[in-house]
């Protein structure tokens, strides 16, 4: 079987994974395989996360994923020099043999996720082999080109999803014959996850999985700016190429469906009282009791029943539920489908922050955490409004990408995500 990059494989119109050399921390180098982990970059709760992160030890993924110094091209440089660095002193070993990765997640409350991690061939989302279902944000796109092309690695693989048919055969079979044996590395990260990868090399079960998925089409769940980070780089050199690969891992969902929860907005500079009376007439608001998990019921339960929010920052919470129809006649695009119309994360963009708040879509303006109780903990500290959002269904994201509609950047988070810094990609 070819690997990624060395031979031009033509075009398929599925999944097109291939082995690679995986690039993994020497265990003997490190003080621990999980003190060198870390979540994707865009969960890392900045700066608390990444200095907790960054002393952990001193070879942590972090200083390469989010390299700390005073401008853009440095932190590239920087990042460069320490993988670089890495690899010569050995703390990074680039495996014998190309394959594939079976990644195993568990957690103590009953979640457990299998998948394969691979390199995938890049397909633009027309072909409808790969779907987004997510808008991205230019500037994030263009921060994370200049780190890959400076790095020429692919630091932390997506998280992409596939229907499979049920069946234990084709990539599952391959998967599960694989967790049989023992695996390359085996630790467990402070959030209380248990991470299993094992290799995938000899030529029959390639070739399964290959076959197999060769016919399926996979989402996008996590990972939207490093896809589109991957299809701009790669238009920048010539094919063939290993620019041409990106790495995933893929899941299926069917065997192992995944937890899909909000991402939630921080509104740097708008403080709660003026965001409650700038809703006055054009949503109902309520205060409502505490503590987080009671707010966030009272959420849960009002969004049954139409579009809804819940505001902190204040001390308390205020529940924001039954926008006026009119509002969302005058604010909302008429176009697209219902289905989309009426998300939450529209209704907050199209409606919210840009005609009730007037707030632009800015880092200086807004902040994207994942973290419920992070979000609202630094509203309250810094004078902010955090706007906690419940999460969208699944099969409204996967209709919605099927039909070539994305949805408002930041909509969702899927999980559990896979931990950066347990296999790497080398490009050159």
């Amino acid at each position: 079987m070819n690997t990624a990059g060395t031979a031009d494989v033509p075009a398929r119109m599925g999944l097109d994974l291939t082995p690679f050399r995986g690039l993994r921390y020497d265990p003997d180098r490190v003080g621990s395989l999980s003190a060198v982990t870390s979540p994707p970059y865009d969960v890392v709760v900045r700066p608390d996360g990444l200095h907790h992160l960054e002393s952990a030890d001193p070879h942590n993924i972090v200083r390469l994923i989010l390299p700390q110094a005073p401008t853009p091209s440095i932190r590239n440089e920087q990042a460069a020099d320490t993988l670089h660095r890495w690899v010569s002193e050995g703390v990074l070993r680039t495996d014998a043999q190309p394959g594939l990765y079976v990644y195993e997640q568990r957690d103590d409350e009953g979640m457990f996720q299998r998948g394969i991690i691979g390199a995938l061939r890049l397909s633009e989302p027309s072909e409808g082999v790969v779907l987004p279902h997510e808008d991205v944000m230019p500037h994030v796109v263009a921060d994370r080109a200049a780190l890959m092309r400076a790095t020429s690695a692919n630091l932390e693989p997506l998280l992409l999803t596939y229907r499979g048919d049920g069946s234990v055969s084709g990539t599952t079979a391959v998967i599960e014959r694989t967790a049989k044996h023992p695996p390359l590395l085996s630790t467990t990260t402070e959030d209380g996850f248990s991470h299993r990868l094992w290799a995938v090399t000899h030529e029959a079960d390639l070739a399964e999985v290959h076959t197999d998925l060769a016919g399926r089409q996979a989402l996008i769940a996590d990972g939207h700016h490093r896809w589109a980070t991957y299809l701009r780089v790669r238009g920048e050199h010539p094919s063939p190429s290993p620019w041409d690969y990106g790495l995933v891992l893929l899941v299926d969902t069917v065997r192992h469906p995944l937890r899909v929860r909000a991402i939630h907005r921080l509104l740097h500079r708008l403080p709660v009282p003026e965001a409650l009376a700038a809703l006055d007439g054009s949503f109902r608001v309520r205060h409502v009791e505490g503590p987080l998990s009671s707010a966030l019921s009272a959420l849960s339960a009002a969004t049954a029943e139409g579009n809804a929010f819940l505001l902190a920052g204040d001390g308390t919470f205020h529940l924001a539920d039954r926008p006026s129809p009119d509002l969302l006649a005058r604010t909302i695009p008429p176009d697209p489908p219902e289905a989309w119309r009426s998300l939450d994360a529209t209704v907050l963009h199209a409606t919210l922050l840009d005609h009730v708040w007037r707030i632009p879509d800015v880092p200086e303006h807004i902040a994207y955490i994942h973290d419920t109780a992070a979000t609202v903990a630094k509203a309250e500290r810094d004078g902010g409004t955090a706007v906690l959002m419940h999460p969208v269904r699944e099969e409204v994201v996967r209709d919605l990408a099927s039909q070539g509609v994305t949805m408002p950047r930041k909509s969702t988070s899927f999980g559990p995500k896979p931990a950066s810094g347990l296999v790497l990609r080398a490009l050159l």
